[in-house]
């Protein structure tokens, strides 16, 4: 049980301590071992041992408890506790002890002497202030009257103190002084039919009030009094009294009238002056208002002046732009602190600042800017800055106008001698293409009166071999010996067997020529088109098959040909000059070629698109290189070897179609193009899906 209680606690026998808990083991400094069997008087001052005797007293008499105990604790540091003891006399055990808790006052002791301490430490405050000072309770009670206001009023505070009759030091009736009204919490109308106009709301303290007011009866002359009443109020923030303060401010009340006098004749003397400057600053701002020039000023970054010229810059009524901060008018917080920095330290020295720049007008449109400013003071550059501006937007705009046009000649110019180039490298291809044709028309005669003349031999020399056979025959039938042996010696001269073996052999080996011959003038023909110059729907593997026989003299010595050529649909296109690209990526194939490698072309179909790709094993290109090739006259080939027009040209007439032109390359391992067609036509390409991505994967030589 005593365990459990919080306070110091212990059980006494007689007049020796039976139990002791924690706390009083902590309150006191001994253990609980020394305290068990101690004398409890033993840790009691002498002024208490006296009333502890008479306690236990009334705790055996059992008639009454004992009244509360206070003492102090003596502690086994020789310190002084205050405590308060309660004894509560119990039988445990058959047997009569008391229960003493002990309630440690230090805390308390401390609080009130610190009260005390701080009201006598306030009263000395008040009594030793130079100002007159005097405060009431709630009951209007005079409490403080400090000698300041002794001195100032003639009236000693023994005649106040404690009294309501505060008012007799400063009126010869009886009427409410300032702190009276602030402790009844009057309403303005109070403090109005006092003071008038003269009482002021405190800015410093809530609910204080402040008054300037003349007393004749104070000084010789009578003195000017300012004072100033604050309400006091208890930690509930309820008003338990006030304080008034008074102040001699009659030496300013002279001061303030020997300085209006003085500043009326200075009024004077400023009003002639003024209307001068007057004179003079109207002649300034209807000069400044009548410039086509923008004019302002600014002071610590602030438009303080602005004429007309300079609103109808910005897009603002000019007196609107008074007040406005000098960023507004800039573009962005960054463009503000960079002139900042370049225009800041000119300033400042007092130097002039010349530059043109973009500022903003009022809807938000970029305005490019002729600026000059200078300080008004160099001396002070702290007074503010004279700005002149023009709007030079209509000539930044003509400037670049014309460079633009300028640069429209040069893209155009550049674009015309492409253009020409290609045109002379196209009209090449269609002269090339043109020759082919009247070649081919031309060599198409001869060869077919020569067809048909072999044809028109073999029948004839079948006959003849017959009629030859029919009578060798009738000869060896006949009885005449001496014609079987002529017949057989002349066959025997002309080789007449060797002849029937090998003149059919000869004559179908003519066949077999002319028919290539016939079939070269027909890839010839194919690859120009030019009986097919227009669009329509053609076979990219039978162009492709008609251009490798054109190019075959450049492949055979340099490159084995490998065909994937894919079922693909009749694509609507200008075959002619497909063919040209296809010619010219099979060369460059070759040419890309050491020594003897393998060229793999391959044609496929996916969704609405058409594919044909060539691919070599060749030397391969670095990336800095693939990025040109499609540049026109730019070529890797020696001077005189290359225009550097043919991937250029190839480019436009896919590009011509709606088509795509893809590349990849890896140096020392090879290149391949991918053509890109769509399968209806340029029209239908403007609304084809594009086409899918390409991933390269490099095909094996045997395929």
């Amino acid at each position: 049980m005593v365990e459990a209680i919080a306070v110091p606690a212990a059980l006494v026998r007689g007049r020796h301590i039976w139990i002791a808990n924690d706390a009083l083991s902590r309150l006191t400094g001994y253990s609980l071992a020394t305290l068990t069997g101690m004398a409890f008087d033993a840790c009691l001052d002498r002024d208490g041992f006296a009333g502890w005797v008479d306690a236990l007293n009334l705790c055996a008499d059992g008639s009454q408890l004992p009244p509360a105990l206070e003492t102090n604790i003596t502690t086994s540091f020789g310190g002084h506790r205050p405590v308060e003891l309660h004894l509560k006399p119990l039988t445990l055990a058959q047997r009569r002890c008391v229960l003493v808790t002990c309630i440690d006052q230090s805390d308390v002791s401390h609080v009130q002497s610190s009260l005390l301490s701080m009201t006598e430490m306030l009263q000395q405050i008040i009594d030793g202030a130079s100002v007159a000072s005097f405060v009431i309770d709630q009951n209007h009670r005079v409490t403080h009257w400090n000698v300041a206001c002794e001195r100032m009023t003639k009236v000693h505070r023994s005649k106040v103190l404690g009294t309501t009759d505060g008012w007799r030091a400063f009126y010869p009736s009886e009427r409410p002084l300032l702190a009276d009204l602030v402790v009844d919490q009057s309403a303005a109308e109070a403090f109005s039919s006092l003071y008038g106009d003269r009482v002021h709301r405190s800015a410093v303290v809530d609910g204080g009030v402040e008054v300037e007011a003349f007393f004749p009866q104070f000084g010789q002359q009578g003195m000017w009094l300012f004072f100033t009443a604050a309400p006091l109020r208890n930690a509930q923030g309820e008003i338990t009294g006030a304080i008034e303060t008074l102040q001699d401010v009659t030496a300013r009340h002279h001061s303030e009238n020997e300085l209006r006098r003085h500043r009326e004749e200075l009024e004077e003397r400023v009003r002639q002056r003024s209307a001068e400057l007057a004179a003079s600053a109207r002649e300034l701002e209807l000069f400044v208002a009548n410039s086509p020039i923008a004019v302002a000023c600014t002071v610590d970054g602030v438009v303080r002046k602005a004429n007309p010229a300079m609103g109808a810059m910005f897009g603002y009524p000019s007196a609107e732009m008074v007040g406005m901060p000098g960023k507004a008018f800039y573009r962005t917080e960054d463009e503000y602190r960079l002139f900042g920095t370049i225009a800041g330290p000119l300033l400042s020295q007092g130097l002039p600042v010349h530059t043109e720049m973009w500022m903003q007008h009022q809807s938000g449109k970029a305005i490019w800017a002729q600026v000059d400013a200078h300080v008004i003071d160099p001396a002070t550059p702290a007074r503010g800055t004279w700005w002149m501006m023009q709007d030079r937007s209509e000539i930044l705009h003509a400037q670049g106008q014309l460079q633009h046009r300028i640069e429209e000649l040069n893209e155009t110019n550049h674009k015309l001698e492409e253009a020409q180039n290609q045109l002379l490298q196209q009209d090449k291809m269609a002269s090339i293409g043109q020759l082919a044709a009247g070649v081919a028309h031309e060599i198409n005669n001869p060869i077919g009166f020569v067809n048909s003349n072999v044809n028109t031999l073999k029948k004839y020399t079948q006959d003849l071999l017959a009629a030859q056979a029919a009578l060798s025959a009738a000869t060896l039938r006949s009885a005449q010996p001496e014609l079987v042996q002529e017949c057989a010696r002349i066959e025997c001269a002309f080789e007449l067997d060797f002849l029937r073996d090998d003149l059919p052999t000869l004559l179908e080996e003519c066949s077999d020529g002319l028919d290539r011959v016939r079939r070269i003038v027909q890839d010839l023909k194919d690859f120009s088109r030019v009986d097919h110059a227009e669009w329509l729907d053609a076979d990219l593997n039978r162009g492709l098959e008609s251009t490798l026989n054109v190019v075959r003299n450049e492949l055979k010595y340099k490159a084995d040909v490998v065909r994937r050529l894919g079922d693909i649909p009749l694509v609507f296109c200008l075959a002619a000059q497909l063919n040209q690209v296809f010619m010219n990526l099979i060369v460059n194939a070759a040419h890309a070629i050491t020594d003897k490698g393998t060229i793999t072309i391959a044609t496929g179909m996916e969704g609405d698109w058409v594919w044909v790709q060539i691919e070599d094993d060749g030397c391969g290109m670095p990336s800095d290189i693939k990025r040109r090739i499609f540049e026109p006259f730019f070529t890797t080939k020696a001077v005189g070897k290359g225009t550097g027009l043919g991937l250029s040209l190839s480019f436009s007439i896919v590009q011509k179609h709606r088509g795509t032109i893809e590349v990849q390359s890896e140096p020392g391992v090879g290149t391949a193009f991918r053509v890109w067609l769509p399968i209806a036509g340029p029209k239908a390409g403007e609304d084809t899906a594009a086409p899918p991505a390409w991933v390269w994967t490099r095909s094996s030589p045997t395929g």
